[in-house]
């Protein structure tokens, strides 16, 4: 019998909570500051809120020390990132937004681990209008950053389209009914007029409250047996239960999160955990009753401490499942069984039921670019143009050309072959199961690099792949420039959390197919150290692992790390 009094934490509330407090619902004087001509930048507190409009204000990390020799002020340029449930975009949707990042950004798109577009290098001046453009091809950036629901990430497995195409709908209903409901966003950026409250016509934010919640949270729909949206990393996490072919509902997952702080054992990943099973037309009252047990136990004090998963440990997972019921006015089924097999994504040709074809890409780090001996971005777009289907972000920040019918398919297949778009067959297994957070120069965040250094590194991990005969083996390798988990590194079997400049934790052992954390096994390294610990280490589990054993199952029989059962104990 659960009996344990709810409460928040004690203590004074953030700054944070100050500021959402006097913003009137997300606005401040974010109207006044973008029209501001003295700075490219804006007020600290103005920023807060700019995140729960979808972006952030950064600078350029690389320019720092120049500008600041001419006593000039940061090279201030915002990152916007898209609402975009299920990462499906289509091809008009698509040219849009390499028109814009040529146009207004540094002309590059950034696929993100959530499943949706990132640009950078956007100018002040430049922020309304892009905005508006994104709106205007039916997309927004509503809340994809901020105390909120963020994208709702769901599989964009194109093997079971009929499947995909119902556990999409929900990701889109889930997205869309918990927005916020202020019109802040299409007061400040869509030039609607403001209509002034009354006692009929009152703003509030029903789920919400005028506070929003205490940190960010997440949700993701997987369809076993893939788990490529790493769904235990959710703070609210369905898994699709199929029967006879059938939908017929989903287990519940609740306090997942990959965000901690270096040096701070309070601060921890957890991987959420069932309580239970819901059928579909259940989900958005449950996700509704989720949110509002964390806007209303979360810790708004210490915001290192405020995720949802700090909340279900403190209160204990059955005292959340008992609250949620109770708020919910009806009991969670028992779990249904299920299994995942990895959390990658499946690359090249494949037919989907309905005879169209999908192609998955391999775009190492996410990025969209033209490089010198690669037109990806020339050739993603001259596909767009002639493509009568969609295109998938997938949560490995790889790209799916899904949809292509039988009509198409040699015409796309022939643009493919002339911009040298592959699915990257010829790079390693370990190339391939990659994955790297933007970092410098431009998240402020970042203590080292990621995405542009995890290739120069894999360069060099692949010479002592190749020399054990493991080129063509599955190892998930995930890199960071700071301990947030951008790239959800506490899920990689090889994980790198920058430190310093150059200077790496080094963790192993989390489960290839999502569902154990892993293990900090060497702190703070460099490049020589990595290189040597990893020759060691490949080199036994080549001659020493047992038929079809993960190198993250082998690190942990054979005691080169402990295996972390629980978030709590991580840091054991």
């Amino acid at each position: 019998m659960v009996n344990r009094i709810l409460k928040a934490p004690d203590g004074p509330p953030s700054d944070v909570e100050r500021i959402k407090e006097e913003s009137n619902y997300l606005r401040g004087t974010l109207a006044e500051s973008m029209l501001e001509p003295i700075s490219s930048g804006i007020p600290d507190d103005d920023n807060r809120l700019m995140k729960h409009h979808g972006s952030y204000l950064q600078d350029n990390r690389d320019l720092r020390n120049e500008r600041q020799k001419k006593k000039l002020e940061p090279a201030y340029q915002f990152m916007l990132r898209l609402r975009l449930p299920g990462g499906v975009a289509t091809p008009a949707q698509w040219l849009v937004m390499d028109e814009l990042a040529r146009k207004n950004g540094n002309g590059t798109l950034k696929l993100t681990t959530r499943m949706t577009f990132q640009m950078h290098g956007i100018l002040k001046w430049n922020m309304k209008k892009t905005i508006q453009e994104i709106h205007a091809s039916l997309l927004d950036t509503i809340a994809a950053c901020g105390d909120v629901n963020r994208n709702v990430m769901c599989n964009p497995n194109p093997y079971q389209s009929e499947i995909h195409s119902e556990v999409y709908e929900w990701s889109k209903r889930l997205s869309d009914y918990l927005l916020p409901r202020t019109r802040a966003y299409h007061e400040l950026w869509l030039d609607e007029e403001k209509v002034a409250a009354t006692p009929e016509v009152e703003e509030v934010e029903p789920m919400y409250g005028p506070l929003y919640l205490p940190r960010k949270f997440k949700i993701g729909i997987a369809v076993p047996p893939s788990n490529d949206i790493d769904v235990f990393s959710q703070d609210l996490g369905f898994i699709a239960i199929i029967e006879d072919g059938k939908l017929v509902g989903f287990n519940v997952a609740i306090g997942g999160g990959m965000g901690m702080s270096h040096g701070d054992k309070t601060t921890y990943p957890q991987l959420a955990r069932v309580i239970g099973f819901c059928r579909p037309d259940q989900i958005l009252d449950l996700a509704e009753k989720v949110i509002t047990i964390q806007r209303d136990y979360g810790n708004r004090s210490k915001r290192k401490n405020a995720r949802f998963k700090y909340t279900v440990d403190r209160l204990g997972l059955e005292t959340v499942k008992a609250e949620l019921e109770n708020r919910l006015g009806w009991s969670l089924e028992v779990e249904k069984p299920f299994h995942f097999n990895d959390n990658g994504d499946r690359y090249g040709w494949v037919q989907g039921v309905q005879g169209n074809w999908h192609y998955t890409l391999f775009i190492e780090g996410g990025r969209i670019a033209d490089f010198d001996n690669y037109k990806l971005k020339t050739g993603l777009r001259e596909i767009a143009k002639i493509h009568t289907g969609d295109f998938r972000l997938t949560a490995n920040q790889n790209l799916i050309i899904a949809n292509i019918s039988s009509e198409k398919k040699k015409e796309i297949s022939e643009l493919m072959e002339h911009y040298g778009l592959t699915d990257g067959k010829h790079h390693s297994a370990l190339r391939r199961s990659s994955m790297a957070c933007v970092a410098l120069p431009t998240c402020g965040l970042a203590m080292a690099e990621a995405e542009r250094y995890l290739p120069v590194l894999i360069d060099k991990i692949e010479a002592i792949v190749d020399e054990n005969g493991l080129r063509n083996e599955e190892i998930t390798i995930r890199m960071t420039g700071c301990p947030n988990g951008c790239a959800r590194h506490a899920l990689g079997e090889i994980g790198f959390i920058g430190k310093a400049p150059g200077k790496y934790n080094m963790y192993l052992g989390a489960a290839f197919d999502g569902s154990r954390l892993s293990k900090m096994y060497r702190e703070n390294i460099g490049e020589e150290e990595i290189l040597s610990e990893l020759r060691v280490l490949l080199s036994s589990y080549a001659k020493d692992r047992q038929e079809g054993e993960h190198f993250g199952d082998f690190v942990i029989r054979t005691g080169v790390v402990k295996e972390v059962t629980d978030g709590t104990n991580f840091h054991d």
